[in-house]
């Protein structure tokens, strides 16, 4: 052949060449966003700025209209805030607070706070944002050996929705009935016979809203044994309740997002008009100054500690998947670091406010009941003048037409110190306003018993007690929306289920098995569910999520990914909390938790009716079977995940994540196949870190024109089908004759 024919043959073969490795650099273009997203970087080769940050945008553009979003930030916050601000504020924290040295107590609990409560909340933000999905899909990408966590997430999810409901379901009964003057817990009932008329006798030994509570509201049985049948009043407002619920979050978060705005902001309103009303009432002050009188020498106590790390646990929401669902549905550049700090803190100072209100309100009710109890037993010294007490005794400024709580005090020391053997025989209580103050009452003991008590002697007290209970049943749905979204979230990313369908399927199933709640013996089950469905598998849950981010996914490698989604490097004061200090605080919390349900065997609080008190009862066996099924099946999936990774069962890159992977310098096949709409519909696959070395190449190290036309499979390349390229750094490749390139 001519020497010039050669020369026009490799010119052609040069342009081949060039067009072959522009047709692979255009490409490439495509799938860079994926890998910029990812935090991926391409040794020393220079990027092409504007063009990867024009066609970002539109890839980011795209991910988004796919996926829904927040209507505003404002709107984010309020659920988040909605979630994690529960019944828990209102009617634990108080309780602890009073229990465990007043305001002592906040030292503890802000520390633990810091140090466990706002890394791990901000954990649990990051990864959701990051990998926007569910709970289920964020662990099997961050260790498919773990998926089981997102699984157990769901399950205790569900458990907790399932009690949860009914709580809020008799928050709407005591709603319904608090539009009558007088409450209808005000004093109690008279029985009528064919002679007299006649108090009713449990009522008379206990008190008139303990009575309602108990009688007319739960119809309550002796035990746990006695079913007793279903309460229709109960089972109409649990139903009620899921309705609510159902209609809230059958279209995602553009229809619970909306009602946020008032179920997140109307406790808030709530709390702070009883607070003013509460400082105008008689006594508030009283347990006001109760509250702020620091016990230190409780701070020593190990309990102290332990209840104060459980109760930041549970303030949070960690572990239920809500926080990640909710946060999935957020752009990649927000800033959760501050969204973390600021829900923080907003739960804080909603605890304290709730403190305060608690507080106050049960000091005007302490100074009613000291009231009566001096007054009932002023009776008793006027009796007994003259016989057993001596009227020398009494001093002479009293006024037994109107004996102050001072005059009572006074007397009584006089006649105690007098009558020093003989002053038990006389009966008379001690009366003191301290000691009332000081009888600890939490949950349905505070809301439904103490709090409706002292709100009878409210003026106007339809009216508060109206206001309560709505405040009562939206900090209930706030927490619900939260709940039921840490179960639909995950399974329909993972599933592809229709939501609508999902939500209306989980709440008829949840309404089903929530029958046994209202029953008569209902209570029980509420306990023991509230005592063993989520504080030992959530404590489990965190834990892993905690080791599976800083041990096994790689504290720095997180580190990089928050980097690249924040614009910043978070404080390296994270670093070390993740990586050591809140694994051991947890294992910690875990273990005091399961010594303590060793020491003290399962039991319950029983009403007993003959005697109108309550009464601790061990659970039969079928119950304590019941305690330990529960713990079981809420942590079973973990372990079962982990086996059936580990025997290979699962494929460890099931669920829709890329099996290509880059080595450096080599090309590794891909063994399974994704459609271009497979990998739009799981953005969980372009978020796989590299480090530096490992960063996919625009292109190949040694490129040769191919003698045949490329088939699909070898031209999709970086995580779609096919084969994958990876160049080393510039300065490793040798140089090369001119023909090779």
């Amino acid at each position: 052949m001519p020497k010039n024919s050669k020369t026009a043959k490799r010119e052609i073969d040069d342009d081949e060449v060039t067009e072959s490795v522009k047709d692979l650099l255009s490409n490439e273009d495509t799938c860079e966003d994926s890998f910029k997203k990812s935090s991926l970087t391409v040794g020393d080769v220079p990027p092409k700025k504007e063009r990867d940050a024009e066609e970002g945008s539109e890839e980011e553009e795209e991910e988004e209209e796919e996926r829904p979003a927040w209507s505003s930030k404002l709107q984010y916050i309020l659920a988040q805030v909605g979630f994690s601000v529960g019944l828990g504020n209102v009617w634990r924290f108080p309780y602890l607070c009073q229990k465990n040295g007043g305001g002592a107590y906040l030292i503890p609990y802000f520390i633990l706070l810091v140090v466990i409560g706002i890394p791990l909340f901000f954990l649990e933000l990051a990864v959701g944002q990051r990998i926007r999905r569910g709970s289920i899909g964020v662990w099997n990408y961050i260790s498919p050996r773990l998926g089981g966590i997102g699984f157990a997430s769901c399950l205790v999810c569900f458990f907790v929705a399932l009690y949860y409901n009914v709580i809020i379901g008799w928050s709407l009964f005591y709603f319904s009935q608090s539009f009558q003057q007088p409450l209808p817990w005000h004093e109690c009932p008279l029985v009528k016979n064919q002679t007299h008329t006649y108090i009713e006798p449990e009522c008379e030994k206990s008190s008139a809203t303990t009575f309602y509570w108990y009688r007319e509201a739960l119809n309550i049985s002796d035990s746990i044994s006695e079913g007793g049948g279903l309460n229709w009043k109960m089972t109409l407002c649990l139903l009620f309740a899921w309705t609510l619920v159902c209609l809230a979050m059958i279209k995602g978060i553009q229809s619970s997002g909306k009602v946020m705005y008032f179920s997140s902001l109307f406790p808030y309103l709530v709390l702070i008009c009883f607070l003013v009303r509460a400082f105008l009432l008689k006594g508030s002050v009283d347990g006001i100054a109760h509250m702020f009188t620091p016990k230190l020498e409780i701070m020593l106590e190990t309990k102290v500690w332990r209840e104060a790390a459980t109760q930041v646990f549970f303030a949070l929401g960690l572990g239920f998947g809500g926080v990640i669902a909710f946060s999935s549905y957020n752009k990649r550049d927000n800033n959760c670091h501050f969204d973390a700090v600021l829900v923080s803190f907003i739960n804080f100072f909603t605890s304290v406010l709730a403190t305060l209100v608690v507080f106050a309100v049960l000091g005007f009710k302490a100074n009613i009941m000291n009231a009566k109890c001096v007054e009932i037993n002023t009776k008793k010294i006027v009796d007994l003048l003259g016989k057993e007490i001596k009227h020398s005794l009494i001093p002479h400024h009293i006024n037994f037409s109107d004996v102050t709580p001072e005059d009572y005090q006074q007397m009584t020391t006089i006649i105690r110190g007098v009558m020093e053997n003989d002053y038990p025989r006389l009966g008379l209580a001690n009366c003191d306003i301290k000691e009332e103050l000081n009888k600890a009452v939490q949950g349905t003991g505070l809301a439904f018993i103490a709090f409706t008590e002292a709100m009878t002697h409210f003026p106007a007290s339809p009216f508060w007690s109206v206001m309560f209970f709505l405040m009562l049943v939206n900090l209930g749905l706030g927490s619900m929306f939260g709940t039921i979204q840490g179960i639909l979230t995950p399974i329909v990313d993972t599933f592809k289920v229709r939501k609508e369908y999902l939500t209306v399927g989980c709440c008829v199933l949840a309404f089903g098995i929530g029958l046994i709640f209202v029953q008569r013996s209902g209570n029980y089950f509420v306990a023991m569910f509230d005592d063993y469905s989520a504080t030992l598998p959530l404590l489990i849950v965190v834990l892993l999520e905690n080791i599976a981010v800083a041990w096994i996914y790689g504290t720095d490698k997180f580190f990089e990914d928050l980097k690249d989604m924040l614009g910043f490097t978070p404080y390296r004061f994270y670093y070390y909390m993740w990586k050591f200090v809140t694994p051991v605080l947890l294992i910690g919390l875990l273990v005091t938790s399961i010594i303590q349900l060793g020491l003290s065997p399962p039991s319950y609080s029983a009403w007993n009716q003959q005697m109108a008190q309550e009464q601790s009862l061990s659970y039969p066996p079928w119950g304590l079977a019941v305690c330990i099924s529960l713990v079981v099946f809420a942590i079973l999936p973990v372990p079962v995940v982990f086996i059936l990774r580990c025997l290979n069962i699962i494929d460890e890159n099931a669920g829709g994540l890329s099996t290509v992977s880059y080595k450096k310098g080599r090309i590794i096949k891909e063994t399974t196949c994704l459609t271009r709409e497979d990998e739009e519909g799981d953005d969980a696959s372009l978020l796989q870190a590299k480090t530096q070395s490992e960063a996919p190449s625009p292109m190949p190290s040694n490129y040769r024109k191919q003698s045949s036309p490329p088939s699909n499979a070898d031209i999709m390349l970086n995580g779609n089908c096919g084969t994958g390229y990876v160049m080393p750094n510039i300065t490793d490749i040798p140089d090369m004759p001119e023909s090779d390139l």
